[in-house]
């Protein structure tokens, strides 16, 4: 798969958004990191899928309850309540990207290290669990 300039720029500012919101969670809720990672975050989105797709991918129906939680949520780190704004954009994170988690899951358990890590016995149902893997009773 061959990326254009933005679009790995916009790679570049979605990890960077997300490395800036994992390091304000844990630096206790600092609302500069907070906001800076929503930012980066939201335009490295942009930037990878366009904005005619990513409006379209927020404003979806079926999307809209985790629209308005996950933009709530930014707002409310804007306005300087972090901890109250993160748990609000997170509901909204998981409605709007658990679609996802399978996704994710099966191309991690095709990595070398990390395959092996998530095969193991009792990660595997927690893994399954969260991405939603559903086994057979056959």
């Amino acid at each position: 798969m061959w990326l254009t300039d933005a679009q790995k720029i916009g790679v570049a500012l979605t990890t960077f958004g997300a490395l800036f919101m994992m390091l304000g969670v844990m630096l206790f809720f600092d609302g500069a990191l907070l906001a800076l990672g929503n930012i980066l975050f939201v335009s490295g989105l942009t930037l990878i899928i366009g904005p005619q797709k990513t409006f379209y991918f927020f404003a979806r129906k079926q999307k809209i309850r985790g629209t308005i939680c996950f933009l709530g949520g930014i707002l409310l780190v804007f306005l300087k309540w972090p901890f109250f704004g993160m748990i609000i954009e997170t509901f909204g994170f998981l409605n709007l990207f658990g679609d996802f988690f399978p996704v994710v899951v099966t191309f991690l358990r095709q990595l070398p290290f990390i395959g092996t890590l998530l095969s193991l016995p009792y990660i595997r149902t927690v893994v399954d669990r969260i991405a939603g893997s559903r086994t057979s009773a056959v």
